[in-house]
């Protein structure tokens, strides 16, 4: 069944007794009534500060995927594909001389130029907390009536994200599991996350981006592979992350970071709600973690800041790792 079908199809079974207590809704930030960036609030210059200051040498893992037009994306629901196509091109210029240059100063001076068309959720992309919501609200209350316009949002769109830099932590599931990638639609649980931080030798802190890899990047080139009943986290792992460990930031390897199908009848996509409406975490997805799982690399500075698209409910980004000393 391809990941389309599933997601049209809706979830399997019931969720929990906890997923279920209470009805789920937008949470107020703790922030205070102005706050669009939730738990990135975690960050201050002294934690900056501090993660800089334990960068090991200059190797530099780059993070981020190509855009091509053969990529996997979110075209589910009609959403764009990545596209790209020339606006000028050399013998273009040449015909055309549009600078009124003529001929020979088109043939001396070459000219090539370019535009994309992309769904701001493609390649490694992060959400803002604008994305997913609940019940007519997003996180910290920002309503949909009030504060979407016909140009975006005028609360939480992707352009009050900051910069990101935090102490960046690898949770290497598939490594722990033994397998290159977690099969499809395996639902990882708090105690693979726990087993994986164990062999790694390694634990979270509050205020960590964290990242949790299927090796699903493995499969990128295989667009309807990759995207097909993706392994991820459930509701489960989404609190033992954030509640119990102070995680400000989660990412993954895959498109959606949950899993597909989802756990629970009432919600088609859980995990996201959770974290973006209800704990004002955001989420990134398409992020590269093989080389760092490659080299071991589970502990490092984590740096990205994504493109200010102003009302747009997410942004591409380009991040890096770079590895951290070891805290005396």
């Amino acid at each position: 069944m391809t990941f389309a079908r599933t997601v049209l199809a809706a979830a399997l079974t019931a969720a929990t007794g906890a997923a279920l207590a209470g009805p789920p809704a937008a949470a107020t930030s703790p922030w205070g009534a102005d706050d669009e960036i939730g738990r990135l609030n975690l960050m201050t210059d002294a934690s900056r500060a501090a993660v800089l200051s334990r960068i090991a040498g200059g190797k530099v893992y780059d993070l981020g995927v190509d855009y091509h037009k053969a990529m996997p994306s979110w075209s589910l629901l009609g959403d764009p594909t990545y596209q790209i196509w020339m606006t000028h091109t050399p013998q273009g210029t040449v015909v055309d001389d549009p600078m009124k240059v003529g001929k020979a100063m088109n043939e001396h001076v070459s000219y090539s130029g370019d535009a994309v068309l992309m769904y701001t959720h493609t390649g490694t992309h992060i959400d803002a907390l604008s994305h997913f919501g609940l019940n007519g609200r997003i996180w910290n209350g920002f309503a949909h009536a009030q504060h979407l316009g016909d140009n975006g949002w005028h609360r939480g769109g992707a352009e009050k994200l900051p910069p990101v830099i935090a102490r960046g932590v690898l949770i290497d599931v598939a490594a722990a599991k033994g397998v290159d990638v977690l099969p499809d639609s395996y639902r990882i649980v708090p105690d693979d996350l726990k087993a994986a931080l164990k062999r790694q030798n390694v634990s979270l802190a509050k205020g960590d981006a964290v990242f949790i890899r299927t090796g699903r990047m493995r499969v990128i080139g295989d667009k309807d592979k990759y995207m097909s009943n993706p392994p991820g986290i459930g509701l489960e792992s989404a609190r033992w992350l954030v509640e119990d460990q102070g995680a400000m930031l989660l990412g993954s390897d895959n498109l959606s970071l949950e899993t597909f199908p989802v756990e629970t009848e009432k919600n088609w996509i859980p995990v996201h709600t959770y974290l973006e409406a209800e704990q004002g975490v955001a989420i990134m997805e398409v992020v590269d973690l093989e080389a760092l799982s490659r080299d071991k690399v589970y502990e490092f500075a984590f740096i990205g800041a994504s493109l200010k698209l102003r009302g747009a409910s997410g942004a591409p980004m380009r991040p890096v790792a770079l590895p951290l000393r070891a805290q005396r």
